[in-house]
């Protein structure tokens, strides 16, 4: 698992094991708030050794940007904490998060040890604010991802912690578009330092206003396919052929799973608009 210091106290983490998921830390002198979990036991137990070790602060606070499995099932690591997130994180957590494990649990024995922690603090409209030493943590709602999806600011050192509403490659699965353009937008107007995405690679300040715009401009491509497909009979037999880099994307993003996250998003956008799967002369698209 590969770790970064962003900012004084400010670290991130980005897992070697799965879709380069990121989860953050910020320490003040007598705690530390955890920013996701990761999404298997042994990176989360690391994460948790890093604190106990170099931190040597106990962790009061788990927040959850959103319900994912690779966001939140490590919540039941850290024992002794706090689970933050918005309101509808803690409704999708128990209505699909917790069967959703069971099921995993069955074959994946390295799941077996976890349980789903539902969040103890929720938020809904205005956001939440949390107190870290001289740091102060907004909390506030930037779906597009997921409905529940939050963003955490650290406001003195202008780092946004954005879950999975900014990532490399936009993902639209469990998501809304609009919801996620204006989300996107409103990231540029932040004057941030530091943009940390739910997967890949922290963007730098001078990066952060184009790498936005690619992926609203990536939004703009799908979409337009989409609407393209839907005029045809087996829309798709279109939608198949429009891979990832015809979008402006390239193809080794997200630890190399873009490909298959951009054939869902085209399948999802679909039925977004039209309500149906979109079907192939072949195949129907599940």
């Amino acid at each position: 698992m590969q770790h970064e210091r962003v900012a004084d106290n400010v670290y991130v983490f980005q897992s070697e094991l799965y879709a380069q998921v990121t989860a953050g830390v910020v320490a003040g002198p007598d705690m530390a708030v955890v920013i996701d979990t990761l999404a298997l036991p042994e990176e989360t137990h690391q994460l948790r050794d890093f604190i106990r070790r170099e931190l040597r602060v106990p962790v009061k606070y788990v927040i959850n940007t959103h319900y994912h499995a690779d966001h939140t099932w490590g919540n039941s690591l850290f024992q002794d904490a706090l689970v933050v997130s918005h309101r509808l994180c803690h409704d999708l957590l128990e209505s699909r998060g917790i069967p959703s494990l069971a099921e995993e649990k069955k074959s994946n024995p390295q799941l077996r040890e976890l349980d789903i922690v539902l969040p103890h603090i929720t938020f809904e409209e205005g956001g939440l604010t949390l107190l870290v030493g001289k740091k102060t943590l907004k909390l506030f709602s930037l779906p597009g991802h997921s409905p529940d999806n939050i963003a955490v600011l650290v406001e003195e050192d202008r780092v946004l912690f954005s879950g999975d509403t900014y990532m490399p490659l936009p993902y639209l699965v469990d998501g809304d578009i609009e919801q996620m353009i204006t989300s996107l937008k409103r990231i540029t107007k932040m004057g941030l330092e530091n943009l940390v995405p739910g997967h890949g690679d922290i963007v730098l300040r001078g990066e952060i206003d184009s790498s936005v715009k690619s992926n609203l401009d990536y939004l703009n491509e799908i979409r337009k396919i989409v609407r393209q497909a839907s005029r045809r009979k087996y829309p798709w037999d279109l939608l198949e052929t429009f891979e990832v880099n015809d979008a402006g994307k390239s193809r080794v993003l997200v630890g190399g799973m873009a490909d298959q996250l951009h054939r869902n998003n085209l399948a999802a956008l679909y039925r977004y608009y039209y309500d149906e799967i979109p079907q192939g002369s072949e195949i129907y698209y599940e």
